[in-house]
């Protein structure tokens, strides 16, 4: 959808959504164009951590998560860490399956209501007179771009956008003949709040570890309609909309972090950053108009084919089954709690809460384990090399989550 690269184009470098922040596949991007422009001991570097990340995911092994873990910030990556330790190892430790009772969905609403706190904290608060952001400015790159001022508008100005673009799928929907007017002038709000909700969670989590839980956090708006009430169709068109926004959003940051990355060095930094990133969103405009037709042509062969994704087979099947375990709210209530307390002790630099939340739901085997390993090397080798690990580690890190996705890819292709 463009309504969420719009919203990012604004947002993207400001408080909220600073550029220097991790961002790991933009900067696995970046590391390799650099690398493959210049050649020498950076693309020896990127090539081996590539040769192996391809190994390892040939052998099932998620080490796009040890790539994120030496690029991300390190406390944000340890709550990610220990919340893929929980989510995988609850059953054999607790005997007891963590998601179906809706533990991680819980942590998630009470981390990510905190967040939106903290994110509503940096748009309305004073101009930042804080000495070190102006000692700072020596380095154009270092500063946000988007000021509080234009923050807000951003803000509004997506949620606007998202509510023509409810108000669009309620009409061609149907929900005139489903809903009464007062009914449906609430969907239409609510799905907007909920699409832009979505999608600044699920980039948060993005922007610090690399990993989006778009599917956990549509699913936690899919139960609380459920909790009100909402009606069936009303409910699926719901969902739908919000499920689009945070994966589009999350992948646009990581093409603008590359971006900033290639550009930042250049003077006058200022103009060169905001014309590179027009050309950015132009160009991802032109790929949803690409994606849009090639939809248009296929949808139809693939569906007829059985070939729903999986993630559309569970909305369906809980829209129709509906709650039937009266005590979920109480247990999303419940964990909320601690989610709320450690996402607030982080603060919104560090996003714990919602690196937590994401860990629990995203629940990948082995990934944990790949998650620490990485964090250990990185801390004991920056002990070593001092300020010259980071870019070492970051081109190792790049060439992980580059073989890892290059693995992924030739996947596709051979099963097509």
């Amino acid at each position: 959808m463009p309504l969420q690269y719009y919203v990012l184009y604004r947002l993207f470098n400001s408080q909220l959504l600073p550029a220097r922040a991790a961002w790991p596949p933009g900067v696995a991007a970046a590391d390799t164009i650099i690398a493959g422009d210049k050649g020498g001991r950076r693309a020896a570097i990127l090539a081996g951590g590539a040769v192996v990340g391809f190994v390892g995911a040939l052998f099932t092994l998620p080490v796009s998560a040890a790539g994120v873990a030496f690029i991300g910030n390190v406390w944000a990556l340890g709550m990610f860490g220990l919340g893929l330790l929980f989510g995988q190892y609850s059953p054999t430790w607790f005997h007891v399956d963590i998601g179906d009772l809706h533990i991680p969905h819980g942590v998630m609403i009470g981390a990510g209501l905190v967040a939106l706190g903290q994110a509503a904290y940096l748009m309305l608060r004073r101009k930042d007179r804080n000495p070190r952001a102006v000692a700072e400015s020596v380095d154009p790159s270092a500063l946000p771009q988007v000021d509080e001022r234009q923050l807000r508008r951003g803000v509004l100005a997506g949620y606007g956008l998202f509510v023509l673009g409810a108000a669009v799928v309620a009409f061609a929907g149907g929900l005139l003949s489903e809903m009464s007017p007062p009914a449906l002038v609430l969907w239409i709000l609510a799905t907007a709040l909920a699409a832009i909700v979505h999608e600044i969670i699920v980039g948060l989590a993005a922007m610090h570890s690399g990993w989006f839980p778009a599917f956990a956090v549509t699913l936690i708006f899919l139960v609380l309609g459920l909790l009100v009430g909402v009606p069936p169709v009303a409910l699926a068109l719901f969902v739908g909309y919000t499920s689009a926004t945070g994966p589009a959003f999350a992948d646009m940051g990581y093409d603008f972090k590359a971006g900033w990355i290639l550009r930042r060095d250049h003077r006058p930094y200022d103009a060169f950053e905001r014309a590179g990133r027009v050309q950015q969103y132009l160009a991802s405009l032109v790929g949803f108009a690409v994606a849009t037709v090639a939809v248009a042509v296929s949808w139809q062969a693939f569906f007829g084919d059985g070939l729903l994704p999986p993630v559309a087979k569970v909305y369906a099947a809980t829209i129709h089954a509906g709650l039937t375990d009266p005590n979920v709210l109480v247990t999303l209530l419940l964990w909320a709690v601690p989610g709320a307390l450690i996402q607030l002790l982080g603060g919104s630099d560090r996003q714990m809460g919602v690196l937590l939340a994401t860990g629990l739901l995203v629940a990948t085997p082995q990934a944990c384990w790949l998650v620490f390993g990485a964090l250990l090397v990185r801390v004991l080798y920056r002990q070593r090399r001092g300020d010259k690990a980071d870019e070492e580690l970051n081109l190792v890190g790049a060439g992980l989550i580059a073989g890892d996705a290059l693995y992924s890819t030739s996947r596709v292709v051979e099963s097509r």
